[in-house]
């Protein structure tokens, strides 16, 4: 072993392990300096798939141009308006979270959700009648993507809901999301008791209306539209990470719009209630996030050759991704429980499998890529802060690039892990870093906890497959 040592400094030669401890524990052990590689073999069943993603000539280039155009993406709050306008949302017809879904399939959480839609239109005056229209198929939903909106949780959108409505001024696409409810018993995680739909109805007859005069106010101003991607790239350095922290994110957002609230002309107590409601809601940023995020990840859809993830998304049943180089296409898997706080008197047994289309924001490169920009975010969602340093780290090995204006503070302002590539995933088998609340599993219920995720590597292995399908022949 002395030899060993002698060789290593006499030649300036280094030891590098990877694969199995043993080895690397045995040198450590002897006081031999190592570096450990934390390498895995690719996914099994994957490899031939992968090598012919991996030799498509095009992938290089074709990824390049996705973080280009995902690093270029604006995102600006252009109008407020109610979904029957802004998405075409006609009577009858709702949107929801995750890739499609039927009501047979539907987990308790988003049964309820749509129960409460239902009610909240007044397609039903009960959850009784309400569940009668819905199994019969007298509502039709989609997914909230197929719309190029987002939603939160359960994410059902109805008609009369209001909708923030973002714009990219570099490629003219447009985003939306409705207005964040709060925490606990609320609609996106499946309640739908007469407080939630009061609740509701408040949004529409006054925070909405209220919101759109503000909106319109600031955008004929000399400031212009409100800069949500320039809000959030401030928030990563004040300690939120987009997803589940989002207190500087919207205390910004309101000193940016307080004024024009205050000069709207609407009633002085509909404004002081609006502003106490945001203002006490940390959440109600990430509902502006969420479509700046996906106005983001829009701008690398549809580029022939290219394994870059542009939608994660999960229903309470499946974890749905989309991949640019295969457009549209939903890969998908069974969503896992998260792991994590749980409120009250809740447990495991409590929660419903993942869901909600806020997995946009990791898919952009926040939330939980940027928890080391976050380390508060622990007593949340459960973890140490060196967990949290150590998820962003890792997420660098399955990106392809970094977010340069989304700097975080405590790794030397390095850019945020941007751009999922699915061979970086399939060659590592390391999975994307989610952080996220939990719904109840039965309707009703509401919010029993929040924690952190992995989506099932079965969406990853079908999406390396589509990807080799849609590669050139070689030879």
């Amino acid at each position: 072993m002395n030899e060993l040592r002698g060789l290593l400094q006499n030649n300036n030669l280094k030891i590098a392990t990877a694969g199995v401890p043993l080895l690397a524990d045995a040198l450590s052990d002897q006081l031999v300096p190592i570096s450990r590689i934390d390498w895995r073999p690719a996914v099994p069943g994957s490899q031939e798939a992968l090598n012919r993603v991996m030799a498509d000539g095009r992938r290089d280039g074709a990824n390049s141009l996705a973080l280009a155009r995902m690093l270029a993406a604006g995102a600006l709050l252009v109008d407020v308006r109610q979904a029957k306008d802004a998405l075409g949302l006609e009577p009858g017809t709702f949107l929801h979270a995750g890739p499609p879904l039927t009501w047979e399939r539907a987990s308790g959480p988003m049964r309820g959700a749509l129960l409460g839609g239902t009610i909240f239109e007044g397609i039903a005056s009960d959850a009784e009648t309400a569940e009668k229209i819905l199994s019969s198929g007298g509502i039709d939903w989609e997914p909230c993507h197929h719309r190029d909106a987002v939603g939160p949780m359960a994410g059902v959108v109805t008609p009369s809901m209001w909708m923030f409505e973002l714009l990219d001024p570099t490629t003219g696409n447009r985003s939306w999301c409705s207005l964040n409810e709060g925490l606990g018993k609320v609609l996106r995680y499946g309640a739908y008791s007469g407080e939630v739909i009061d609740r509701l109805r408040w949004m529409r007859e006054v925070l909405g209306p209220l919101l759109k005069l503000a909106v319109q106010r600031r955008n004929e101003s000399p400031a212009g539209p409100i800069d949500v991607q320039a809000i959030l790239a401030q928030m990563i350095q004040m300690g939120d990470e987009g997803h589940n922290r989002n207190r500087a994110g919207t205390l910004m957002f309101l000193r940016d719009l307080l004024p024009d609230l205050i000069e709207s002309g609407a009633a002085n107590s509909d404004v002081a209630t609006s502003a106490r409601f945001m203002g006490g809601n940390d959440h109600f940023f990430l509902n502006l996030v969420m479509p700046a995020c996906k106005l983001q990840t829009m701008a690398a859809r549809n580029i022939p050759g290219c394994s870059v993830v542009t939608v994660m998304a999960r229903n309470g049943t499946d974890f749905g991704v989309q991949v640019s180089g295969t457009g549209d296409t939903w890969y998908t898997g069974p969503a896992e429980i998260p792991v994590g706080l749980f409120l009250g008197s809740y447990t495991e047994k409590d929660a419903n499998p993942d869901i909600g289309d806020s997995a946009i924001t990791e898919t952009a490169g926040v939330g939980g890529f940027a928890m080391a920009a976050a380390p508060a975010i622990v007593r949340f969602i459960g973890g140490t802060v060196p967990d949290a340093l150590a998820a962003t780290r890792r997420m660098y090995e399955i990106t392809v690039g970094e977010n340069v204006s989304r700097g975080i503070p405590v790794l030397e302002f390095r850019g945020s892990p941007t751009a999922i590539d699915v061979t970086r995933v399939i060659r590592t088998g390391i999975l994307p870093q989610i952080n996220t609340g939990m719904a109840g599993r039965i309707a009703g219920v509401g919010q029993v906890g929040a924690g952190l995720v992995n989506p099932p590597m079965e969406c990853f292995e079908g999406a390396i497959q589509g990807l080799a399908q849609a590669a050139p022949q070689v030879g």
